[in-house]
């Protein structure tokens, strides 16, 4: 049945649909996720908060979302992706709004909710991209699960907006206010996006199967052949079943721990390193990272693309190592000067080609690699697992540069070229885990991977 899907060579209006509703849930998933760094911004003076408060905050939601990713993705195979998808925007959008009820001095209130938002983004992202790659051609699965993660980037600039111009009106109450404007998706999925026919078929459910498929191919269920038997089988999800695919385990948690911990390590330290590097005050700091911002962006589309291009083994050690070679060059290099332009700066715009927009490739790589009945749980327990580098990142460059502060280092020059071969050797670790280890999805239909998982010795009872 699924052949006549990877058939396709364009996408229909149905498809164009669901990719348009996951790329909103994204933007807004971390518009939501990322609006503490602007409300903080308000209340750590006149609340006299300390810097383990602040940095209690500030960790709780990435915290929440390693739980979430866990949670939601294991749930997303057990009672499927739409319903799941439904209540995680529901979780992070209504915990968001919630927060604006926050006493005056109420981080501990804060820290909570913050936590439950993160529950709901982890949870969010993990079911996101799967529900996607599922109605999608084979010849395109790859290009379309980056696209998705490339709008990610809008959904910050969306919270600085707010941060820049709607909080003075409204305070920071209101932009937690605004924080549930992502419940209105809801409606807007369930409009538009039915369950997914492969989790539905998994189920033994072939008629609502069909029609699922139908919707998206715009065809009639009777149109569509019958399943065959091996698609038809009724499968149900054991969580502990991720340990009999120790491959897919190591690709997925190994890939999504040394691309996080470096690429929030860079984030982390970049504005400080352009005061002390460039000597400009920190609101120039803060126009400088556009430049990375951009790079990122502009990486995100080129992996999309590159995933398709040449397979998601080489694009993924593309990321690591291209990532890998320009943050230590801009270690190395970090006081010289291209045409009059810090050569810093530069190597570190096109770190985040690689750093950031290798993000393309690392989301939804980590759920091909999964058998169908495990995507969702596989691919939750892998960036749960990565966000462990949210906070190894953070403390291993404190660690290195001698610093208490593990949110705002205290950096020195001195200390810039051991501290980003630090980060570089992580992004060593996930283009050699990619490169070397990777199992080859790009052009193959979900069955063909689910069959060769299926079939390696290393998952024999």
């Amino acid at each position: 049945m699924f052949e006549i899907l990877d058939r396709h060579q364009s996408l229909t209006r149905n498809q164009k649909r669901i990719v348009t509703v996951a790329i909103l849930g994204d933007m807004l998933e971390f518009f939501d996720y990322f609006l503490i760094g602007f409300v903080l911004a308000f209340v750590v003076g006149p609340w006299k908060l300390t810097f383990l408060q602040s940095a209690i905050v500030l960790l709780s939601s990435g915290i929440g979302a390693m739980a979430g990713a866990v949670f939601w993705g294991w749930m997303a195979d057990k009672i499927g992706r739409r319903p799941v998808f439904n209540l995680t925007i529901l979780n992070f959008s209504l915990a968001t709004g919630a927060l604006y009820f926050t006493p005056d001095g109420g981080w501990i209130y804060l820290t909570l909710l913050r936590t439950v938002v993160g529950f709901g983004v982890g949870g969010l992202y993990c079911v996101d991209l799967p529900l996607v790659q599922e109605f999608m051609p084979a010849s395109k699965r790859g290009f379309i699960g980056g696209l998705v993660t490339a709008f990610i980037p809008i959904g910050v600039m969306i919270g600085s907006l707010f941060g820049a111009y709607l909080a003075p009106a409204v305070g920071w109450r209101g932009l937690f206010a605004a924080g549930v404007l992502p419940a209105l998706a809801v409606l807007v999925v369930r409009l538009w996006v039915p369950e997914s026919p492969r989790w539905l078929i998994r189920q033994g459910r072939v008629a609502d199967a069909k029609r699922s498929l139908a919707w998206a191919l715009e065809m009639e269920p009777a149109d569509l052949p019958d399943p065959t038997p091996a698609e038809s089988v009724v499968v149900r999800t054991n969580f502990m079943e991720l340990f009999k695919y120790p491959r897919s385990l190591a690709v997925s948690w190994l890939g999504n721990l040394g691309a996080q911990t470096g690429v929030y390590g860079v984030t982390l330290w970049a504005p400080t390193l352009f005061v002390l590097v460039l000597h400009i005050p920190p609101a120039e700091a803060a126009k400088a990272m556009i430049g990375l911002a951009f790079g990122g962006v502009i990486g995100r589309f080129s992996f999309s693309w590159f995933s398709d291009k040449v397979g998601r083994r080489k694009a993924g050690g593309l990321l690591g190592f291209g990532a890998a070679a320009f943050i230590a060059l801009a270690g190395i290099y970090h006081g010289g000067a291209i045409f009059g332009v810090s050569a810093f700066w530069l190597l570190l715009i096109m770190a985040f080609f690689f750093a950031d927009g290798g993000f393309a490739v690392v989301g939804p790589y980590a759920a091909e690699v999964w058998p169908s009945h495990l995507r969702t749980s596989g691919m939750g327990s892998a960036y749960g697992f990565g966000g462990i580098g949210k906070v190894i990142g953070p403390l291993g460059l404190a660690l290195v540069v001698g610093s208490s502060n593990v949110v705002k280092p205290e950096a020195t020059l001195d200390a810039i070229q051991p501290a980003f071969l630090y980060l570089a050797s992580w992004f060593v670790l996930a283009g050699a885990v990619y490169l070397f280890f990777g199992i080859e999805t790009n052009g193959r239909s979900m069955e063909q991977i689910d069959a060769e998982l299926k079939a390696t010795p290393a998952v024999a009872e």
